[in-house]
């Protein structure tokens, strides 16, 4: 009885669905807006009077915030609840936007980027909730469709920013056109079914009667948003009932994820953030983010020069580089639905699938650096916006895996972070190596990837399936321990083991095999 209401809650009810489906909307229409002013920041700084080197250091300000920020805002997130936190960053997004479309001075214009460069998170947060809302096996599907409709706003804005930058004051209009949408977006995630997005989990006080409750991996995931409160109290996804529908304490006198949520003080919201970024920056997850940054810098690389490469190389003309541009980007796109059958393919098992899309990835670098026509870089354009698009779903579902659901807003963030710091990078290196040569961007893209690919064969065989550490010392021990207990059973007390029960392991070895992730072991017959 108790396994078929564990399999049961975890099935897709509507109010997740339409959750879902409306953050794909907002993923979307946030890429919409932003590239429609994104094309036009520079024209509109120098159109202010700033000399290049003013712009320069204007428009590395939205990238510094950026950096600092993601983190912060991401754990936040973990710590009041993904609803609140998407809604500030909206809010003030769209205040930045609207406060852009004022700006008549350098001045202004700069004091406009703050809150945008702060704030401008909803992106991180919108796939924290997802993770939240998905099981294990159907993250990277979800997480899939999620880059494929933000990529296709992406595509769409510029030509609609472009179209309005024709009459006059088109950049003003632009901008106030962002900050509506963002607008929008709030009122769509404030009137989201919050409610119906709960995961039925009536867990008793016992820890043996939850235990016992269901085995199954996405009934035992925590799709809480990352505030530590009684892991055997009732778990909702990405939101609580509303406070009418919530009781007030529990019986053991500890207040509800919502209580806990809204009402702590300001310090302790602090000091939750502080913890979870610690905790991150203390666990074994260095490989992962160190791969990230150098596929980062690998693929900017490829880009950063890829227009006057095409000039020079093979006498292009910037409309038909533009053309090539927009075919590798609505691949890029369309490339987010195969994410989930390939993955599928792979049976789940992320580390190989992300060694193998690196492998491509850097070959692909490769053949575009050395390419003796266009036709050839027309090729690797194609697989290349493919390969990119699946590597960057696997290191975020490994990292993910590895960090736990409870602190998924920071560990995005953190990825989030590692990307920035790519972004400040990839500039100063491309710069260098083309007064060498136009290929040499990319080809020290390909060093760079081909540095990723060795990280991760030495690093692989030291994880499990999805992508934990493997500690065999640790695990021996905890053999060993459990045939001691099997034998003292035994003696004492002789008689036919019916069936095992999965215990749940709450010792500091145990702890430490997996990073922020609850471990639970074959245990021994009662």
């Amino acid at each position: 009885m108790n396994n078929q209401r564990c399999s049961s809650s975890f099935k897709k009810p509507r109010g997740r669905t339409r959750i879902i489906q409306c953050i794909y909307v907002v993923g979307f229409m946030d890429l919409f807006g932003v590239s429609m002013i994104i094309p036009l920041l520079s024209h509109h700084v120098k159109a202010l009077g700033a000399s290049p080197s003013v712009a320069g250091v204007v428009g590395s300000t939205y990238g510094i915030l950026q950096l600092f920020s993601s983190t912060i805002v991401g754990s936040w997130s973990d710590v009041v609840g993904r609803r609140y936190s998407l809604l500030t960053c909206l809010l003030l997004s769209a205040f930045g936007y609207g406060l852009l479309g004022m700006s008549t001075s350098i001045a202004l214009f700069v004091l406009a980027r703050i809150p945008v460069g702060l704030f401008k998170h909803s992106l991180s947060v919108c796939r924290a909730l997802l993770s939240d809302l998905s099981s294990d096996s159907e993250r990277p599907l979800v997480m899939g469709h999620f880059n494929a409709a933000s990529s296709v706003g992406f595509i769409l804005g510029p030509v609609v920013g472009g179209y309005l930058t024709e009459h006059e004051g088109g950049f003003y209009t632009s901008s106030f056109m962002c900050a509506a949408i963002f607008l929008i977006n709030a009122g769509l995630v404030w009137m989201l079914p919050w409610s119906e997005a709960l995961i039925i989990r009536n867990a008793t006080d016992s820890s043996n009667n939850a235990s016992k409750g269901c085995h199954d991996n996405n009934c035992r995931k925590s799709v809480q948003n990352g505030s530590h409160v009684n892991k055997h109290h009732p778990v909702f996804a990405a939101e609580t009932v509303p406070a009418s529908r919530a009781p007030e304490k529990h019986p053991g006198g500890h207040h509800t994820w919502w209580e806990a949520s809204l009402l702590q003080p300001v310090w302790n919201q602090l000091s939750s953030v502080g913890s979870k970024i610690h905790m991150v920056a203390s666990s074994d997850m260095w490989d992962l983010f160190l791969v990230r940054l150098l596929m980062a810098v690998a693929i900017m690389l490829y880009y950063s020069n890829f227009s006057l490469a095409m000039e020079e190389r093979f006498f292009l003309k910037p409309k038909v580089t533009g053309y090539l541009i927009s075919y590798s980007s609505t691949l890029g796109a369309l490339a987010g639905f195969l994410v989930g059958p390939v993955t599928q393919l792979y049976g789940n098992n992320m580390p190989t699938l992300l060694l193998h899309s690196t492998v491509l990835t850097c070959t692909l670098i490769f053949l575009y650096a050395s390419a003796p026509s266009v036709w050839q870089v027309l090729l690797t354009s194609t697989f290349f916006a493919i390969s990119t698009s699946i590597g960057r779903t696997c290191i975020t579902d490994l990292e993910l895996q590895r960090g736990g659901v409870q602190a998924s807003g920071t560990l995005i963030g953190a990825g989030q972070s590692v990307t920035a710091v790519g972004r400040v990078l990839a500039p100063l290196l491309s710069g260098v190596t083309q007064e060498f040569s136009p290929c040499g961007p990319p080809y020290l893209g390909v060093v760079l990837a081909l540095a990723a690919v060795l990280l991760l064969l030495i690093r692989i065989p030291k994880w499990d399936g999805r992508g934990m550490m493997l500690k065999i010392d640790k695990l021996e021990s905890l053999s060993n321990w459990m045939n001691v207990r099997r034998k003292k059973k035994k003696s004492s007390k002789k008689e036919k083991c019916s069936s095992f029960f999965f215990k749940e392991a709450s010792s500091e070895d145990v702890q430490q095999t997996r990073s922020g992730g609850r471990c639970f072991l074959l245990g021994t017959c009662l």
